[in-house]
């Protein structure tokens, strides 16, 4: 491992999430790894609870950002950046649909000098994912292929690491879910190759919480030609 890697940044954006909140960061800071490593939790506007709860886990957590109101999670990962001093930064969603025990094989390839960029697939996988969801993701990575000359299998993931060299040269815009293509797409424009790891992957239903909806591929398919096609 580089000794340039001291500390990873790990970003949890958060949106009424009481019923998790508390158990993803228990699970975040009991993970060993051979860095150091500093929780940012950006809740954005929740009102269901999950800010009392993150007062009470405020020991865990290095810093955490409150929003007045819910603007979105584009919004909330654009603000832990700014919060992030980490040398590697993580993004943690703040559901239990992935698994915070698989950071060493999302870090590896990075602490091997591999790439700076590390993205964790769904889809490389044994991973159960309805159709419908599963037809979205390949539509919208299928097309980050086409514009980008990529061969990514699972664009969409949350589990995006990257270097701080990375973080740099980003210039995000994106407030809602779109955040996941406009990452992609300054990354590639920037220059940097992507590796993808197989990850594991529990999907939650509407019911229990899942808050991405059919009008947000939209807005990503949007996203990822506009950055095809705008001027540097």
């Amino acid at each position: 491992m580089p000794d340039s890697y001291k500390l990873l940044s790990v970003i949890i954006p958060v949106y009424n999430e009481k019923s998790t909140i508390s158990e993803i960061i228990e699970m975040v800071s009991a993970v060993e790894l051979p860095i150091e490593m500093e929780i940012i939790v950006v809740d954005d506007g929740s009102t269901d609870g999950t800010v009392e709860i993150l007062r009470s886990n405020s020991v865990k957590v290095a810093n955490t950002y409150l929003t007045p109101v819910n603007v979105g999670k584009g919004a909330a990962v654009r603000i832990g950046l700014t919060l992030a001093k980490g040398d590697i930064i993580l993004i943690q969603d703040a559901d239990l649909e992935l698994n915070p025990n698989e950071y060493k094989l999302l870090l590896q390839p990075i602490f091997d000098g591999k790439s700076s960029v590390v993205y964790g697939s769904r889809f490389l996988g044994e991973n159960r994912v309805a159709p419908i969801r599963r037809f979205a993701n390949y539509f919208l990575t299928f097309t980050t292929n086409v514009l980008f000359r990529t061969n990514l299998t699972d664009m969409e993931t949350a589990y995006k690491v990257f270097t701080s060299e990375v973080a740099e040269k980003l210039s995000l815009e994106a407030n809602r879910f779109e955040i996941e293509p406009e990452i992609t797409a300054q990354i590639i424009r920037n220059g940097f190759s992507i590796i993808e790891v197989p990850i594991s992957y529990r999907p939650r239903t509407k019911f229990e919480g899942k808050k991405i909806k059919w009008k947000d591929g939209f807005k990503a398919l949007w996203t990822l030609v506009n950055y095809r096609f705008r001027k540097k």
